[in-house]
């Protein structure tokens, strides 16, 4: 039995919550509904409670009446997944623009787990610029999206915009459930940039943001995983709802691994690992009028941290799962993937070219995934290509007792 938190919002379709209320309640999963005030002008209280057999969450834009918890947290904390249906072109922009004003929005936004958002609205409204940027953006940011189907709506008008059916939302929701192949597996995932020292006022750094490593991180957490993030440079912004430790330096990096060694079955490698760093690291800052024009850094070779954790890890007997990462600016991605996987010795490389520069803070990426055992291209969202690149790779991550990780 799963707990699903149903949120429905005031739309004319907040009846049909009722059948999809009933379909989760009859597949005995426990159903917690949490309905904004508008939304019970159109489908009574009594009506959710009966069919949820549980008290009824009205939104008041108030969250601090009830005193006894923080209910948000708490309906995030406990739900395997969470279901929006029907959902208004407000409460879309809303959770697209991050704003939490309400006991529904603030859940949303606390989740950590799959969250499944059913629209519904006139088709104007659908197919209107801001609408459809903002399904774009929660798609991107894993939300799980069913489209709305063709019929008749409001009034005496027809098209696009009325509400799935409830029988295929929950079908959408019952599908996340049962996706959970990485469940009781342990998942660290590296992520961002490191950066080196030239002075105290500058570094030596790449362009990662750290959204497609946060990326996995979420994927792995709705797949099953225990998950924790070492994060290089990333905003907490996008840490939040992960056990995280920040590092700067790769040397920071590399620390920070050898101390979780032994305590992840599988191993993602995103973070973007500066090779180099000064072989002097000025403690004043760098005048420009005692240097003249010209700067010349003197620069030493970094740890082969992929090569070194893999190695380590293998001479260990962890038979954990390594995913190292490859950005290239070659012709021939495959081919430099599988010489990438050749001298890390990782059992899988996720290759991208950087060549354009486009992919760097993007929401989009094309990947592809090398093994032994051949390639697989991958492309969309950050989301959807983490998504799938774990799921081609979980077929070979064994679970083991280990330690926490920490």
């Amino acid at each position: 039995m799963a707990n699903v938190v149903v949120g429905v919002t005031g739309g004319i379709a907040a009846y049909k919550s009722a059948s999809l209320i009933r379909l989760l309640s009859e597949a005995g999963h426990n159903v917690q509904v949490v309905a904004t005030k508008n939304a019970t002008r159109f489908i009574g209280q009594t009506t959710l409670e009966a069919l949820s057999h549980n008290k009824v969450e009205i939104v008041d834009p108030d969250l601090f009446t009830d005193v006894e918890g923080v209910k948000h947290v708490a309906l995030a904390q406990g739900a395997d997944a969470i279901v929006v249906a029907p959902a208004t072109a407000s409460f879309l922009a809303k959770v697209s623009a991050g704003i939490a004003d309400d006991l529904l929005t603030t859940t949303v936004l606390t989740a950590s787990c799959p969250v499944v958002v059913a629209p519904a609205m006139h088709t104007e409204m659908w197919l209107n610029s801001a609408t459809v940027a903002n399904i774009a953006t929660l798609s991107s940011r894993g939300i799980i999206i069913v489209e709305p189907a063709t019929g008749r709506l409001t009034g005496q008008d027809t098209g696009v915009g009325r509400l799935a059916e409830p029988e295929d939302i929950f079908n959408s929701v019952i599908a996340q459930l049962g996706n959970q192949v990485l469940a009781g597996i342990k998942v660290l995932v590296t992520t961002g940039g490191t950066r080196e020292k030239i002075d105290p006022a500058r570094y030596v750094g790449n362009f990662s943001s750290g959204k497609q490593g946060i990326a996995f991180a979420r994927a792995a957490k709705e797949m099953g995983a225990s998950v924790s993030v070492i994060a290089a440079n990333v905003g907490e912004s996008l840490l939040q709802g992960f056990d995280f430790v920040n590092v700067v330096s790769t040397s920071d990096l590399e620390r920070e691994l050898n101390k979780a060694l032994g305590t992840f079955d599988l191993l993602v490698m995103a973070a973007a690992v500066a090779d180099y760093r000064p072989s002097q690291v000025s403690t004043d800052k760098i005048k420009r009028s005692e240097t003249g024009e010209t700067l010349e850094l003197s620069m030493v070779a970094n740890n082969d941290i992929l090569a070194a954790i893999t190695s380590t890890s293998i001479s260990r007997g962890d038979e954990a799962v390594i995913v190292g990462f490859a950005a290239e600016t070659g012709n021939d991605l495959e081919a430099l993937a599988r010489k990438k996987l050749e001298i890390k010795g990782c059992q899988f490389i996720v290759a991208n070219s950087i060549g354009t520069g486009e992919v760097f803070d993007s929401e989009q990426n094309s990947v592809l995934l090398a093994s032994s055992e051949g390639v697989q291209n991958f492309s969309g969202s950050k989301y959807e290509v983490a998504r799938s690149v774990l799921e081609a790779i979980s077929s070979k991550v064994v679970r083991k007792p280990r330690g926490d990780i920490k």
